[in-house]
């Protein structure tokens, strides 16, 4: 049985949500390995939609297991808040239905009120983050002082980690001149949460070990984009993670041999949220008309996204680093109705033309892009679910894609609902 990972070609917002849910139908497991409730995907099934940001897209089908991985920053107040939506909205969110690693590292109030700081003190210290504490929660990761998921099962070893944190938090509030927060206080909190979480808690890569053993599809959710990867993007405009495809084994408790497709999702044009280089970008009647068409405004922070044109350069690079085997394009109807469409092929940088994204900050920020353009289509692509329902002109500009980037084009979205998408490789029996 092929196991799949999805990942974001982009910045994300690319439509992961959706083609991870008609993906989902297949599988048996479906997994997020990184990221927080920082990503928001959008599902949009029958007339309902779905908005999730922490919990795998695989919970709103029935019969599949959703499980957290380890390389997640797990929110406890905002895992309850979307199982309570979900509630709402006629899914119950059960232990059997989901799993969430014991190793996983917590998100507590602190962080975002660390990382609301930052945001607010000016540009020197200003990136674009969601404010939801992931990146202060990944930093207490890698300094070895945060608290995890199999914390709260223990509450009376609890104390001195919490103490051993706030050893570096208060030192931190104090040179900001917030008041500093009593160990107690952190310590009742995290009490009262434990019972209503702790049922979901596993020891996640035995789970996945075992499932694979079985024969069982697994599905590999990313969240954002291989462009906000802390390695591999636009450094220090990421996110606190690593995005690529590697980053599901880490963040799940598998080896690498387990993944046998990665499907990367790119949209047929680009945009971005927050701060960053962003060399295509459309400041201009284009890229308003982009962000109206595309409705492109974020599902967890409600901001306009930035719009430009493809950038093939991009995605050729993250198609590289990921090892991406195919491409699901989504939005090809927003460029329904262009006279002209161009496509980056190149950058120009400092008078010498270049085919990468070079990783200095200054560097992305004087690239210039070279423009191919490509004639439009006036037929519509919405809602097609076929190549013979496709413009010719349409069909011309997907194959000039996957020309550039290097990679053939897998599935091809053409509207939000999940029917609308036509199939040219399945990933699961690649």
């Amino acid at each position: 049985m092929a196991n799949v990972v999805v990942v974001g070609s982009q910045w994300g917002d690319e439509g992961k949500g959706k083609i991870v849910d008609w993906l989902s139908e297949q599988a048996d497991i479906v997994v997020r390995f990184q990221g927080g409730h920082n990503a928001g995907h959008t599902l949009v099934i029958g007339n309902t939609v779905f908005k999730l940001s922490l919990l795998p897209s695989g919970v709103v089908r029935e019969g599949k297991l959703s499980i957290i991985g380890n390389g997640v920053v797990v929110d406890p107040r905002a895992l309850l808040e979307e199982i309570a939506q979900l509630d709402k909205q006629g899914i119950k969110v059960t232990p059997e239905k989901l799993r969430i690693a014991e190793n996983a590292t917590l998100i507590l109030p602190l962080h975002r009120e660390l990382e609301a700081l930052r945001e607010a003190d000016g540009a020197a210290t200003r990136i674009g983050t969601t404010k939801r504490g992931i990146g202060p929660a990944y930093e207490d990761k890698v300094g070895r002082r945060a608290i995890r998921f199999m914390d709260l099962a223990d509450l009376p070893a609890l104390k001195p980690k919490i103490e051993r944190l706030l050893a570096h938090h208060n030192a931190l509030r104090r040179g900001s001149g917030l008041a500093e927060i009593a160990p107690q206080a952190v310590y009742e909190d995290l009490a009262q949460l434990a019972p209503q979480v702790l049922p979901y808690m596993d020891t996640v890569w035995s789970l996945l070990d075992s499932k694979r053993r079985e024969g069982k599809r697994i599905l590999f959710e990313g969240a954002q984009g291989a462009l906000l990867d802390v390695d591999h993007g636009t450094y220090p405009f990421v996110t606190s993670s690593n995005t690529v495809a590697a980053q599901a084994a880490t963040g799940s408790g598998i080896g690498p041999n387990a993944i046998d497709y990665v499907l990367g999702i790119c949209k047929a044009y680009t945009t971005r949220v927050g701060e960053g280089p962003f060399p295509t970008e459309q400041a201009n009647a284009v890229g308003r008309a982009l962000g109206e068409r595309g409705r492109e405004f974020g599902t967890v922070t409600g901001r306009a996204r930035r719009c430009g044109w493809f950038d093939a350069v991009l995605v050729r690079q993250s198609v590289r680093t990921c090892g991406i085997d195919g491409l699901a394009l989504t939005k090809l109807d927003i460029l329904d109705g262009f006279d002209t469409i161009k496509v980056c092929t190149a950058y120009r940088l400092d008078g010498r033309e270049i085919d990468y994204l070079p990783a200095g900050e200054q560097a992305q920020a004087r690239v210039e892009p070279v423009y191919e353009t490509i004639a439009g289509w006036k037929e519509p692509t919405a809602r097609a679910r076929s190549w013979a329902q496709l413009p010719a002109q349409a069909i011309k500009y997907v194959r000039r894609i996957e020309e550039l980037v290097g990679c053939p084009v897998a599935l091809l979205s053409t509207s939000p609902e999940r029917e609308d998408t036509i199939l040219m490789r399945n990933p699961f029996e690649a």
